[in-house]
């Protein structure tokens, strides 16, 4: 090995390619392949997310309406012949809290939960939950339940 034959390893060197910009003596001077005038053949140029050329971009010509409640709660509904479900196919026995509706995959861990009363319960159950509509508490409370709310 000698100065002569020294190269770097291959892969290592990958062509860049022809540098714009740099003299007209380079073929690729004077606008540097950016074409004439124009946002684009500026430097700084950046587009703004949404912009359409000047035309008055969707999210300005659809009209807004309607009202969105900053602090609305949202709750992922469970109802009874659900939880009727569970008991029948043995999965839950008498108690039924938060941790348990996680684990069964019926929330999530950080969502909040409220049962809804489509069905009937015919066991006697202790459920927790964030909130009750009234006909679950009812049917949970005939049934000789209990209500619990987080």
């Amino acid at each position: 090995m000698n100065l002569s034959n020294l190269q770097p390893a291959a892969g290592s060197v990958k062509n860049q390619g022809k540098r714009v910009g740099r003299g007209q003596g380079s073929g690729k001077g004077g606008t540097a392949t950016r074409g004439h005038k124009g946002a684009k053949s500026r430097s700084g140029y950046s587009k703004k997310l949404g912009f359409e050329g000047g035309q008055m971009p969707l999210q300005r010509r659809v009209p807004k309406f309607g009202f969105k409640n900053i602090n609305r709660k949202e709750y992922q509904g469970v109802n009874l012949d659900v939880i009727q479900q569970l008991v029948d196919d043995k999965k839950i026995k008498d108690t039924l809290d938060f941790d348990t509706f996680v684990e069964l995959g019926l929330v999530g861990r950080k969502e909040l939960l409220k049962i809804l009363g489509r069905g009937e319960l015919k066991s006697k159950l202790t459920v927790t939950a964030h909130k009750f509509s009234a006909s679950a508490k009812e049917a949970i409370e005939k049934a000789g339940g209990e209500v619990v709310t987080l």
